[in-house]
Order: C-alpha cells, then sequence, then structure tokens
C-alpha cells in the first residue's frame, strides 16, 4: 500500500517525455492520501479497475477525474483546479467534499459530469461551474451543504438536495435556491431537483405551446416527499441572471404542475420579481418555474407520453382542442439538445373534440445513447410553430460498438457519444474531404455509454469532415459538419 503521510504535500509534475506525463494511473496499488496530506496532480487521475483510493487528506486534479475503481471517500476532498473544462466520471463512486476551483475562460471553466454522482459533505464552488449531463443528477443527501453559488459560477444541469424530518415551522434551506416552510406539515424526507442552466426547452424550462416566445425562466424545480402537505407550504424561489433566458422582470409569477402531463398551473398572485425571488404558495408539491405575468404557461396538450415497447419507442400524445393545427413534426436526440425530425403527423384542422395520435420510433440502439428524448414541433397552417415538454425512453443495454457525434451541424464544441460493451481506449482520427489527417485524439472507454470531448474541432474551417473511431475490433466512420 502506498501511503501520503501527514503532514505532506506531493505534487507529481513527471519529466519524462510521455503523453500523459503530468497525469497519475493507478493500475491496482490501493493508495491512500492521509488527513492532512494533499496529492497534486497536474493532470488527468484515472483509477483504474481493481485500484483503490482512499482520499483523507486533499487530492487536486488538473486534468480529468476518472474512476473505475474504488474510491474511499473518508472525509477528504477532490479539488478540480484545471485551467480548462474537466470531466468528472465516478464510476458509481461517492466523493466526501469536492471542490471546483477551475480558472478557465468563461464556456471553458467547467467540471463535466457524464453520471451521476453522490457528495456525501460539501460541494464548494470557488471558480468555474459544475455541469451535469441532461441524464445524469448531482445528488446532495441529507446533511451535504452547498456554498459558493453566484452569476457565473453554480451548479447547472440536475441538482438534487435531500432533507429529512421536514417538519414544524422553521423554513429548511435546500441549498439549491429554493427554501421551504412546511407550516406544520410533518412531511418526512423531502427530495428538491433544481434542472438549471441546460437552454432545453421541456427540460430546464417550459414553453407555451401555443407561443413559444412564452417561456420560462431556465429553472425548474422538482419537489416530493415522503408525505402529502395537508395544509399550504410556502417556497421562495430564486434564480440567477445567467437562468433570466431573456426574459425582464416587472411582475413575475409563480407556477406549478403536478404532473409529467398536466397543465401548468398559476400561484397566489403576480409580484415584483426585479430581485430575481418569488414565493410560490401550494397545498400540492410538484414541479415549480417563475415567468412574468405577461407570458404565462398554460400548456394545451392534454397529454404527451413516451415510453419503451421491446427494442422500439412508442410516442402518444392527445389534444383536448385544436385551431389551425396543420401537423406535429416529432422530433428525436441522443443528447437533449440537438434534436432531427423523424416523423411529420398530420393535425386535425379546428376541432373542439379530444384527438389522439401515436407513432413508433423502431431500433432505439441506433441512437448509441442509454437515454432517447422527444419533443413534438406542432405547426399551424399559417407557419407558426410551437414545442412541446421533452419526454425520455430508456434505451434498452445491448453490447457492441456505437458511435454518434453532436451536435450536428457543430459551431464550436463537437462531442462524441460511444457505446461499447468492452473497456480499452479508443483512437478518433479526423480527416477532410481529400483525406488528409487533420487530427489525431486518444481516449479511454468503459463499457457502457461514453462521452468523449472533442476539442481539437473547434479549429476546423468551416465545411465537412470524416471521423475515424477505432476501439481494438470496433470501427465506425461518421460524417460532421463545421458551421
Amino acid at each position: 500500500m502506498r501511503r501520503l503521510p501527514t503532514p505532506a504535500a506531493v505534487v507529481l509534475a513527471l519529466t519524462a517525455a510521455a503523453a500523459h506525463a503530468q497525469s497519475l494511473t493507478n493500475t491496482g496499488t490501493p493508495l491512500t492520501v492521509e488527513a492532512g496530506a494533499v496529492l497534486v496532480v497536474p493532470g488527468a487521475l484515472d483509477n483504474q479497475a481493481g485500484a483503490t483510493l482512499t482520499t483523507g487528506g486533499t487530492v487536486q486534479v488538473g486534468g480529468d477525474f476518472r474512476n473505475a475503481g474504488t474510491v474511499v471517500p473518508a472525509s477528504g476532498k477532490v479539488v478540480f483546479a484545471g485551467t480548462a473544462d474537466q470531466t468528472l466520471t465516478p464510476g458509481g463512486a461517492t466523493l466526501a467534499k469536492v471542490e471546483v476551483r477551475n480558472t478557465g475562460p468563461a464556456g471553458n471553466n467547467r467540471v463535466l459530469l457524464p453520471t451521476d454522482l453522490t457528495v456525501s459533505q460539501q460541494l464548494i464552488l470557488t471558480s468555474g461551474l459544475l455541469r451535469t449531463d441532461p441524464a445524469a443528477t448531482l445528488l446532495l443527501p441529507d446533511g451535504a451543504t452547498l456554498s459558493g453559488e453566484t452569476t457565473g459560477r453554480y451548479v447547472q444541469g440536475n441538482l438534487r438536495v435531500e432533507r429529512a424530518n421536514v417538519s414544524g415551522s422553521t423554513p429548511i434551506d435546500f441549498d439549491n435556491s429554493l427554501t421551504l416552510s412546511p407550516n406544520g406539515n410533518a412531511l418526512g424526507t423531502v427530495r428538491v431537483t433544481r434542472t438549471a442552466g441546460l437552454q432545453t426547452a421541456g427540460v430546464s424550462f417550459d414553453t407555451n405551446p401555443a407561443n413559444a416566445a412564452q417561456k420560462s425562466i431556465d429553472r425548474v424545480w422538482t419537489v416530493t416527499a415522503d408525505q402529502a402537505p395537508t395544509a399550504a407550504v410556502e417556497a421562495p424561489l430564486s434564480w440567477l441572471a445567467d437562468d433570466d433566458n431573456s426574459l425582464t422582470f416587472g411582475q413575475g409569477q409563480t407556477y406549478r404542475v403536478p404532473g409529467a402531463s398536466a397543465a401548468w398551473q398559476a400561484l397566489s398572485s403576480p409580484a415584483n420579481g426585479a430581485a430575481r425571488s418569488l414565493t410560490a404558495s401550494t397545498g400540492s408539491l410538484g414541479r415549480f418555474t417563475v415567468s412574468t405575468a405577461s407570458a404565462p404557461l398554460p400548456v394545451e396538450l392534454r397529454s404527451f407520453t413516451a415510453e419503451r415497447r421491446g427494442a422500439d419507442g412508442l410516442l402518444r400524445w392527445a389534444t383536448a382542442s385544436e385551431k389551425n393545427n396543420d401537423r406535429f413534426e416529432v422530433e428525436s436526440s441522443a443528447d437533449g439538445r440537438t434534436f432531427r425530425r423523424i416523423a411529420t403527423v398530420l393535425g386535425a384542422g379546428s376541432s373542439t373534440q379530444r384527438h389522439d395520435y401515436a407513432l413508433p420510433d423502431p431500433n432505439l440502439a441506433r441512437y448509441a445513447a442509454d437515454l432517447v428524448y422527444y419533443r413534438l414541433r406542432q405547426v399551424d397552417r399559417d407557419g407558426t410553430a410551437a414545442y412541446s415538454p421533452v419526454r425520455t425512453v430508456q434505451v434498452p443495454a445491448e453490447t457492441g460498438f456505437a458511435a454518434q457525434a453532436y451536435p450536428q451541424p457543430f459551431v464550436n464544441e463537437l462531442t462524441l457519444l460511444v457505446r461499447t460493451g468492452e473497456d480499452g481506449p479508443v483512437v478518433v482520427l479526423a480527416y477532410d474531404a481529400v483525406g488528409r489527417l487533420l487530427f489525431t485524439h486518444r481516449a479511454a472507454l468503459a463499457a457502457g455509454t461514453n462521452t468523449v470531448p472533442l476539442p481539437q474541432a473547434a479549429a476546423l474551417p468551416t465545411g465537412a469532415y470524416m471521423l475515424s473511431i477505432t476501439q481494438q475490433r470496433y470501427h465506425r466512420t461518421l460524417k460532421i459538419i463545421r458551421e
């Protein structure tokens, strides 16, 4: 066993001319950072399968943090102190304390979380942002705290905070911009999931299908409890300027929706939202958001669901009434950001009767993703269009190899989504239209779905290119377009 004693400070700055000269790969030796000790890794830290990392002191990482082994959280802290985007792949591990101290430029100063992570004690934001994948959740269980959120520095994506034994009259701060006053209710454990900053309609904000310009802020809170309230509770909601979603607030309005297919309901009376804080008073829990009083959010769809049927997906939706409805354009996405049309379904025109629609989506495995996202684009006869909320379907797990590049076309950022049945390195080669090699990118893959950013693509001129993707015996070729 290798131990870093206390007090100690260890800086790994290897001088060998290897590709990962400033990185640390733990291939199986138990590595313990004891309380008071500091391990500084300027590059990536890769804790491989069979290896154990015990974080009793501080582990500071300048690159990616990848875990496929065991991390013993003890009471230590993992500090992300890079100068560009860093990826945290927890591999199912729990971390006791996490500090985001990324000093990269805006837009390239994030800690990216592709899968679920539990931080059991403390999350500290000193500089930079933490951004979850749309399908991933950062969990702070009861007793864990979050500090440091401010404009330009907060948790984007899904942040869930739990508080146990919520009862009485004392307000409970969930550290994710929602405070709950139980007002005498005995609610048991309350879970508040804040989805923010993803700029995705139906995920981090909602729109009015009748008018896409009418929308909420880029924050939605989903509140659940062991016991439903028997009397009204109050929930002050606050947000940052980052999530104004182009709205300006004189008179603001809080909204609640009790379920995925129900309509948004206005709560209380409009109030001054200039301070970016409004209080929702409600007798029921559910999903909450904020809009302006002049941009309401009633959802006209009666229902919209997506489910898996074997290897396929099945979409169903219903309207209570329609006016000048020409068609529904059904769109899908493998990442929740870039959508493409997969079918067009004619509408009923103008009708006051209920209409039901259904559409199958065969072979979900072709998306090379764990989740597939769906939305409806409803188009009137005059060309006016509006979007539905987004629904998701879990893709059945399968072995084999698949790859997808997104977004397409791309402007600056390009990412690969790779599904594989085996651990092992992947090599990505980028070629121009005449076959000249432009760049090579290597990354480690774990069995399952992997997110592989390609920062070199940002330097490509406008045009079409080919990506050659090889992992051991697997190979795929993709066409990409830079706008």
